[in-house]
């Protein structure tokens, strides 16, 4: 199984996750000249959070607290998997997000104490849209869940994406509910 280096800081170009997670069919499937892989720590560069402002404001992002991101996620490994698709100049045009839950109650037996993935931030360059990317990247990361144990993966979308989500094989499982936080920059600074 893949693991960080033991400084626990990863070479630029060192994926998040181990490629042999990428999907053979997949990767077959791609458009010529795309490619799929693991987000990589130099991919500011490369700039990922480009399909990232299709979804919604992303805001002033430094490089430095971008990295310090991926740093963090990649001291926990078998956790967090990004993927990106990438044109023929390398430069990132889709992305998205399977986050590894482990639970402690799964209301099957048979299940024991399973894993559930869910599926955040899929996201796809306007004009790169059309060209069934966003397909490509649900099916890696539902290969992706698969193999890393996962009994279900689950995402929540907006209604007016709901139809795009049924296509990929999804189907409506109950109602997102949300509780927003206003971030608290005045006691340390964190507005996380």
């Amino acid at each position: 199984m893949w693991s960080p280096p033991s400084n626990g800081v990863p070479r630029p170009s060192a994926p998040l996750f181990s490629t042999s997670l990428i999907s053979p069919a997949v990767r077959a499937s791609l458009p010529a000249n795309y490619t799929i892989r693991p987000l990589q720590r130099s991919d500011y560069r490369a700039n990922h959070l480009d399909p990232l402002r299709v979804l919604t404001k992303v805001g002033d992002i430094s490089q430095e607290a971008w990295v310090e991101q991926y740093d963090w996620m990649a001291k926990v490994p078998d956790t967090y998997f990004l993927l990106v698709v990438c044109d023929d100049r390398g430069k990132i045009v889709g992305t998205g997000t399977l986050l590894k839950e482990r639970k402690l109650l799964v209301p099957s037996i048979i299940r024991n104490l399973g894993n559930v993935g869910h599926i955040e931030d899929i996201a796809v360059l306007e004009d790169q849209q059309g060209k069934k990317l966003g397909l490509y990247i649900l099916r890696a990361l539902g290969y992706i869940a698969e193999k890393v144990g996962c009994y279900k993966q689950i995402l929540d979308c907006s209604a007016q994406n709901e139809g795009f989500y049924v296509k990929c094989g999804f189907k409506r499982a109950g109602t997102e509910m949300a509780q927003y936080h206003e971030a608290d920059t005045k006691s340390d600074g964190n507005t996380t």
